[in-house]
């Protein structure tokens, strides 16, 4: 048989073999490291026999399904440590997740974090025990008489509910047995580091209707220096948490009239309306015309779009003079409009129009947090209108742009190409085409990326931009839609060369994602201490005392004059006070200025970057300000002495 591995070589064996050996007939040092396989896009134990021809991805500790392996082989660890403690326990469900593992329990003794000391402890017998995971099969009679005698009511709910010739998988380690697909690790003592994390209540597969079960989280890394790096981050995200540090700096607030309905105060708005001045700069250099479309339009707007058939849940409808409305979640219909309004010819194309638009979508309470998941945002959209034979080169000047904003901000990026969803309008053939435009645009550009399935909209395919922050968190924001279906569905058309009507091909793009989002984004990767540029507050003149606050005043006066954002602490506080409040508060620049200040007619710099940096004149201090702020650039802080 042929086994070809992940990087195109092929492996011939006259016998079948299992994962495991392959691996070790590869190497030592990647059989010791190998958690999982994957064996025709199929992942699977190392156990697993391979005999006939096949693709063989070796899955390793750093890599996503075996990290995966390791948390699941975790959650068994957990179940079985929890049965030892507390025999009566009933077992629910225990999956790796994105960030760890989870169960859900029935216990009739109330769990608290307090008992995770107690449980961790079990959990390390456990893994020290080196127990095998063995698995091993039973017919679909056989698993439900094995559960019921072992009084786990929710394992003989899961097995009835498959069909009745099916045959059951269940991974067995020293004295406990579970209900379990796989894939596993060989042993327990694979389990290198791991934490519980929290507690959470889960209704019963999700219906509010079924019992309220016990959800332990916890996480688990290949090794404890990749478990303290991500408590580490977890410390830090709480940190710099963008709604804490909204709050101290004045950004923006909710209120309980509006839940889900940000409100942007004085600071905020300072903050959105520099972004996106920075925004249309680079649009307006790019050939973008703005424009803006009316918040709310007639429904039957949305349903020739397709918006109501395939968003009408998440849509707030109305009714005026008798006439139902949406008021809208996507900015795509109106850009319609606006081309629809006059006859366009090949010579205008591609024509790009770019909105700032409201939008509004219905999100779930218990969804919403804080700017990331609201109920209204503005999405800087553009939509723009080419001809076929534009597509792959408008895509590659959309990259680019796209490219300058992150590279402006200092975001790392990942790309994502996403396939035809099931619930989609238009043609396969449609589909194929539009994709294939973006797969060749992306391979032209030699820009590498990951395929996934089934994502796309429901009517076109899309490129998504996934920004890495500082804390190597991960947030999806940019994307890239190629729709051939609503030109379809509004008639559009334009003049061609040969003077006959052809009908455009229309793109989305963003470029933030939701405004309000990105800025919660950056106040988190910031932790709040913003380039001056983008600074609500970017000096603060601090007078020694209220004998220098004519003189401080003169200063502020001449830096407001020049353009830069300024304020003068007048408080009848002690200098130090003032410092600190100022730090706090994340001001790039504070001027400190006191009787040699006064005589000598300078200004003492402290900044966020260096600390002190000595005397200037107000002049060399507004001309250093004003060409870091003009060049939008951002200096780096000087790191903090341990």
């Amino acid at each position: 048989m042929k086994v070809t591995l992940k990087d195109g070589s092929v492996r011939e064996y006259s016998e079948p073999k299992t994962v495991i050996e392959i691996a070790e007939d590869i190497s030592a040092g990647l059989a010791r490291n190998t958690c999982a396989g994957e064996v025709n896009g199929e992942r699977v134990d190392l156990r697993t026999t391979i005999s006939e021809d096949c693709t063989l991805n070796i899955l390793t500790a750093d890599t996503k399904g075996g990290l995966a392996t390791i948390r699941h082989t975790a959650s068994h660890v957990l179940a079985q440590a929890l049965k030892r403690l507390y025999p009566e326990i009933q077992l629910a469900i225990g999956p790796s997740v994105d960030d760890g593992f989870y169960y859900d329990v029935d216990s009739a003794t109330p769990l608290t974090t307090d008992d995770f000391e107690k449980i961790e402890a079990e959990m390390k017998k456990i893994i020290k025990e080196d127990l095998k995971l063995e698995r091993f099969e039973l017919s679909r009679e056989e698993a439900i008489k094995f559960f019921k005698e072992k009084n786990e009511p929710y394992k003989v709910q899961l097995i009835e509910d498959l069909p009745e010739d099916a045959v059951i998988s269940l991974y067995k380690q020293g004295e406990f047995t579970d209900l379990c697909a796989g894939p596993h690790l060989v042993s327990t003592k694979g389990v290198k580091a791991f934490k519980l994390m929290k507690l959470a209540g889960a209704y019963w597969r999700g219906d509010s209707k079924n019992k309220m079960l016990t959800r332990i989280y916890g996480t688990a890394f290949a090794k404890k220096a990749d478990l303290d790096e991500y408590l580490y981050i977890l410390e830090e995200a709480k940190k710099r948490d963008h709604r804490k540090i909204g709050k101290e700096m004045g950004l923006f607030m909710f209120t309980d009239e509006g839940p889900g309905f940000p409100f942007f105060l004085p600071n905020g708005m300072i903050l959105r309306n520099e972004l996106m001045k920075y925004w249309r700069e680079v649009h307006y250099a790019n050939g973008y015309q703005e424009i803006e479309t009316p918040v709310m339009l007639d429904r039957n707007l949305w349903i020739t779009s397709g918006h109501w058939d395939h968003y009408k849940d998440n849509m707030y409808s109305t009714t005026i003079d008798d006439q139902p409305f949406c008021i809208k979640p996507m900015n795509c219909p109106g850009s319609i409009l606006v081309y629809k309004m006059q006859p366009h010819s090949y010579k205008e194309l591609p024509m790009r129009l770019a909105e700032v638009g409201l939008v509004h979508r219905h999100e779930a309470s218990g969804a919403l947090h804080g700017l990331m998941r609201v109920r209204c945002f503005h999405q800087d959209d553009a939509h723009e209108f080419v001809a076929p034979d534009q597509i792959e080169a408008e895509i590659e000047h959309i990259v680019k742009l796209i490219n300058k904003f992150y590279e402006k901000f200092e975001f790392k990026y990942t790309v994502e190409l996403s396939t035809m969803p099931e619930d989609h309008m238009g043609s396969d053939e449609d589909w194929e085409n539009a994709t294939n435009g973006l797969k060749n645009a992306l391979e032209k550009m030699g820009i590498p990326y990951e395929i996934n399935e089934g994502d796309g909209a429901f009517y076109g395919p899309k490129i998504d931009f996934h920004l890495e922050d500082c804390l190597k968190r991960t947030w999806q924001c940019g994307t890239i839609q190629l729709d051939f279906q609503l030109p379809h569905n509004f008639d559009l058309k334009y003049i061609g060369a040969d003077g006959e009507e052809h009908q455009p091909v229309m793109i989305h793009r963003v470029v933030f994602g939701s405004v309000e989002r990105f800025i919660g984004i950056l106040t988190e990767n910031y932790a709040g201490k913003f380039p001056t540029w983008l600074s609500p507050v970017q000096v603060r003149v601090l007078p020694i005392s209220d004998k220098f606050s004519d003189y401080a005043k003169k200063v502020t006066d001449k830096i407001k004059a020049a353009g830069i954002r300024v304020e003068m602490d007048e408080r009848a506080e002690k200098i130090g006070f003032k410092i600190r409040e100022a730090t706090l508060q994340r001001v790039p620049y504070m001027l400190v200025v006191g009787a040699k200040e006064q005589e000598s007619e300078m200004v003492s710099v402290r900044s966020r970057y260096e600390g002190d940096e000595g005397s200037k004149t107000v002049d060399e201090f507004i001309e250093a300000v004003s060409a870091e702020i003009r060049d939008r650039v951002r200096r780096e802080e000087k790191p903090a002495e341990k």
